[in-house]
């Protein structure tokens, strides 16, 4: 990003990313309180049915954006684990998706029991979402140690595509102007993960199967004893 109107298009498109995501299940939560007022008790086991879910929903997708974006990604007290649970109650809702890795194992940049480096569960889950956006109609993600010290994100399903412009969001090759509330994500992700030092590419795309590889900074002396 050249500029402060560049960093503030992509900050703005980052709200409204994050709005759009959360409006339709926020308005689920309201249209419930609205039903149970209208038609009283006899509603009152749909429409709290209705609430909680919804609510269950807006939580799940608060998380994953804070952990993505904010500053609590960078939480050293994060672990896989916690990655897994937040991703797990993202895709709880819709039943389309499911995740097959384990948290407690090698992912990569954690071989012979080395600390993962800073901000890795960010990294980790904003390339679950990437790989969740691919899966239009449903499928697997499964998370894998690569070479070194890189960590494998696949994403497997019928029709698993990546969109057109994705790649280059991602990649930073693309001018703001071109942004949109689609293409916000792989962008600002990109950015984040330039910043903290990793590399976060699309390695393979074949039919039904698309493979992110995230090149993980190595710790350093100080980091690795401590």
């Amino acid at each position: 990003m050249s500029n402060n109107k560049d960093l503030a298009a992509v900050m703005e498109l980052l709200a409204s990313r994050i709005c759009h995501d959360l409006i339709s299940p926020v308005g689920a939560i309201h249209n419930g309180i609205e039903f149970m007022e209208e038609m009283g008790p006899d509603a009152m086991d749909d429409a709290l049915g209705l609430i909680k879910h919804s609510a269950a929903q807006s939580t799940a997708k608060l998380q994953a954006f804070r952990m993505a974006y904010g500053a609590g990604g960078h939480d050293t007290n994060l672990k896989p684990e916690d990655v897994q649970k937040c991703f797990g109650e993202l895709i709880a809702s819709e039943k389309k998706i499911t995740q097959m890795w384990d948290p407690y194992g090698n992912l990569g940049p954690n071989e012979d029991g080395k600390d993962f480096p800073p901000a890795y569960p960010k990294m980790v889950i904003g390339a679950m979402m990437m790989a969740q956006e691919t899966l239009m109609k449903g499928g697997d993600i499964m998370i894998k140690p690569g070479e070194g010290s890189q960590t494998i994100i696949i994403a497997m399903g019928e029709g698993a595509t990546v969109r057109d412009q994705v790649e280059e969001a991602l990649k930073g090759d693309i001018e703001t102007d071109d942004l949109d509330p689609r293409l916000v994500h792989p962008y600002a992700l990109g950015v984040l993960a330039r910043g903290y030092g990793y590399t976060l590419s699309i390695s393979k795309q074949d039919e039904g199967r698309i493979e992110f590889t995230l090149d993980c900074p190595a710790l350093d002396s100080e980091e690795t004893d401590a």
